[in-house]
């Protein structure tokens, strides 16, 4: 397998020295997150992807949550003191993020928005996320991951999806 090309994610984890690791899947689109973790043989726990909303003010929010798991649109907008938030639609992911959905990350995004990552993401050392293509996964600690981007991280999903 040829090396992959190297994404904006990976510049960014790289001009700031931090650690990671890569994975890469053979993919023309985007598929499941819990086809991801199953074709990289990780945990869907430890995998996460990237959502952006829309809340009710009209600001934009990231939600980083395990791809095994729904965003409980009520938890995130708490989370983020709005009265009420929707998924952005996806015509709009591109233009306001610069990402496709299936290969959008929480580093590297045109602008900096509000971001949350679940709660759960401290059970591990390090998440596994989009590195800002289909078929590229990059792996970080939460620690080193505050060094590109600002979050907090809260209770935001609903019960996992079991296959």
């Amino acid at each position: 397998m040829k090396a992959a090309e190297k994404t904006n994610v990976m510049r960014l984890l790289e001009q700031k020295k931090i650690p990671f690791s890569s994975y890469t899947y053979e993919s023309e689109q985007a598929i499941t997150g819990l086809e991801v973790a199953e074709r990289l043989g990780q945990d869907p726990a430890q995998v996460f992807k990237t959502l952006v909303t829309t809340g009710r003010s009209g600001a934009h929010y990231v939600f980083v949550i395990p791809v095994g798991a729904g965003l409980d649109l009520r938890k995130a907008a708490k989370a983020v003191g709005e009265k009420s938030l929707e998924m952005l639609k996806q015509k709009e992911l591109l233009p306001l993020t610069g990402y496709v959905h299936g290969g959008c990350s929480p580093i590297g995004m045109k602008k900096h928005f509000r971001t949350v990552i679940d709660a759960s993401a401290r059970n591990f050392e390090s998440i596994i996320f989009s590195g800002g293509r289909i078929g590229l996964q990059v792996q970080v600690g939460l620690e080193e991951l505050s060094q590109l981007v600002r979050f907090e991280t809260a209770d935001l999903t609903t019960a996992l999806i079991h296959n």
